[in-house]
């Protein structure tokens, strides 16, 4: 009888565990489900999109007098953040070096600057679909004696660390002296100091430190195989969606286009960003777009 009775409780006790571990499992996954549905993009703070970005790559972002994140990628990333629900974006300025880290390692939910999709930096991070691509300028002061890029052997190259035009100086300028910067505004120093000859950067920027400082153009490069996309974490894909929904958005309605006249004024038109009524011939849905033939990337 006792044995019995003994039997009777350990089947109780389990009975009663697997009952409880049932409904823990079953808080858990409503727990899970809520968090979910409380911040669906997996953000570091819900409702707040913490961004990685740069505040010297004018006109892309930058920041203005105040000390106020502004440019082409800003408006745009922030107009698009607003269709996928969210108004609060905290933009942070980084290195461009540290951009794609940051996004990786969590610390930021995205990365917005001007940033070029390559199979290497997809290697990081995952990105949207482009929106903005173009061409490279060797930038040089009138009297420097750099007068073209066949000029650039033997001479002090300067180059944004990360950046897209150091990958292709690495590449293609092998026999200059890349001398490496944290931003633009640092190697535009450095050679209104002397400390290099020429800075190789993207073309709209350049059109600013001509217009500022008188320099001119030793060479504009076409750059159309790695359009700007914004970068967010590897698999976050319910985020990449949203922007990429978003994006589409601002393209059809006709924002893209007015955000492009205001920082781009005069710059051709790419028109596979445009509004499908104003396409003469857009690309069939689901190919790779052409890429811009003004602007460019980082």
């Amino acid at each position: 009888m006792k044995k019995k009775n003994l039997i009777t409780r350990t089947l109780g006790a389990v009975g009663a565990a697997a009952l409880a571990a049932s409904f823990l499992a079953g808080c858990s996954s409503s727990g899970e489900a809520e968090a979910q549905q409380e911040n669906p993009y997996g953000l570091i703070e819900p409702g707040t999109i913490r961004v990685a970005s740069v505040g010297d790559i004018k006109p892309y972002a930058y920041t203005d007098s105040n000390g106020e994140f502004t440019g082409f990628d800003v408006e745009l990333f922030t107009d698009v953040a607003k269709r996928a629900g969210i108004d609060d974006v905290v933009f942070t300025g980084q290195d461009f070096a540290a951009v794609l880290p940051g996004v990786a390692n969590g610390q930021f939910d995205v990365g917005v600057a001007a940033i070029g999709i390559t199979e290497e930096r997809q290697q990081t991070v995952d990105f949207s679909d482009g929106y903005l691509a173009g061409y490279l300028t060797v930038l040089t002061a009138e009297d420097s004696g750099v007068e073209s890029v066949e000029d650039l052997p033997g001479q002090r190259l300067g180059v944004v660390q990360g950046s897209l035009q150091e990958a292709y100086a690495v590449e293609n300028f092998t026999e200059a002296d890349l001398v490496r910067f944290p931003d633009n505004n640092t190697a535009v120093s450095g050679m209104n100091s002397g400390a290099i000859d020429a800075h190789f950067l993207d073309y709209e920027a350049a059109q600013d430190y001509m217009e500022q400082y008188g320099h001119v153009s030793a060479g504009d490069i076409p750059s159309f195989d790695a359009p700007a996309g914004f970068a967010v974490a590897k698999e976050n894909d319910e985020l990449r969606e949203a922007l990429n929904e978003g994006l589409h958005a601002a393209m059809e309605d006709g924002t893209w286009k007015e955000l492009y006249q205001k920082w781009f004024p005069g710059s051709p038109m790419p028109e596979q960003y445009l509004p499908s009524a104003e396409q003469t011939g857009a690309p069939a849905e689901g190919s790779e777009a052409p890429a811009d033939e003004s602007a460019d990337s980082q």
